[in-house]
């Protein structure tokens, strides 16, 4: 299927354009654009050699020209370590028309993104509520991953590449390095975490740093089962049970009633907290108790069938005796 991207024709009386841009600059930028890696999110990957071959640059000339849109221009940001190129206004010209198929596009597409503060620097300039909520739900899971660290990055160090090379060597060191302490942080952090668990009532960071791990889940859970994506308020008004309810497995209880919702095909948030009303009303605080009291549950019968028995005819009298030939003559 044909690919489109759009180009208003002010473009060519943006100031930046005329007063800052070289050609080769507008040239540049035009190719990022429209170039056949694009997506709908303005976010994709690219590497430096085929930008080169596809200008019929070289690759020095193709380093240069990013340091400029990173650094001098401040136009677009690039992820060496995932290859990923992000467009900082992408979303003032091609996010303006929502609906589903679009919207289905969008999400499908901001998955496969690697790194996700990319995300929140395309957001911005998006003025259509519909997409900008979109967008700022994965910005929303990259704060629930990753905290502040982020955000606080030297953007710098992050976005900027060496000038020459394709593949740096201490640039390659340094994510491996990076990468190795955090699986490192992780291990350790997890095995602290199975240690304190009988105390986990007493350490506070642990109980948050859990905490965070059950509403990432349920949210996912939410999102990639057919509950209303979109409903912002719906996922908070759902994630208050986890806060502020009776059941001791809060997170596995919720689970399980959205589980119940789609087996029943009754993905609504109103039916899941229903479930969960009833749970909390009949003192079933785990999920154990649960299944327990629907195991023990006899199932009602739709119509009650009474099992007196009702005669066809006349009720006769106890002791008469029926005489056929009574009235005939002898």
């Amino acid at each position: 299927m044909a690919k489109y991207r759009m180009i208003h024709t002010d473009f060519w009386e943006n100031p930046i354009v005329i007063e800052e841009f070289t050609p080769e600059d507008k040239f540049f930028y035009l190719y990022l654009l429209t170039n056949s890696n694009t997506t709908q999110i303005g976010i994709y990957k690219i590497t430096k050699k085929q930008m080169a071959f596809d200008l019929g640059y070289s690759i020095e000339s193709v380093y240069s020209l990013m340091e400029r849109f990173i650094q001098h221009h401040e136009l677009i940001r690039y992820n060496p370590e995932t290859r990923e190129l992000a467009i900082k206004n992408w979303g003032k010209d091609n996010l303006q028309k929502g609906g589903k198929p679009v919207m289905d596009c969008i999400f499908s597409e901001l998955k496969e993104v690697e790194d996700l503060s990319l995300i929140r620097y395309v957001l911005d300039p998006i003025q259509k509520q519909e997409i900008r909520s979109l967008y700022e739900f994965f910005c929303e899971q990259e704060e629930m991953v990753f905290g502040n660290e982020a955000s606080e990055q030297d953007e710098n160090d992050t976005y900027l590449n060496p000038l020459y090379g394709e593949h740096d060597e201490t640039l390659t060191l340094r994510y491996t390095m990076s990468g190795q302490k955090e699986k490192e942080e992780e291990e350790e952090e997890k095995q602290q975490q199975e240690a304190l668990q009988p105390n986990i009532e007493n350490n506070p960071d642990t109980e948050n740093h859990q905490k965070t791990v059950d509403v990432k889940e349920i949210i996912e859970f939410w999102d990639y089962n057919g509950f209303d994506f979109m409903n912002i308020n719906a996922k908070q008004q759902l994630l208050s049970w986890l806060y502020d309810s009776s059941f001791l497995q809060p997170k596995d209880v919720i689970l399980k009633a959205m589980n119940i919702a789609c087996a029943n095909n009754k993905r609504r948030l109103n039916y899941v907290i229903m479930i969960l009303k009833n749970w909390e009303n009949e003192s079933l605080p785990t999920v154990e108790e649960i299944n327990s009291y629907h195991k023990n549950q006899k199932p009602v019968p739709k119509h009650s069938e009474s099992t007196k028995a009702f005669s066809t005819g006349r009720h006769i009298p106890n002791g008469f005796e029926l005489d056929l030939t009574a009235g005939e003559d002898q």
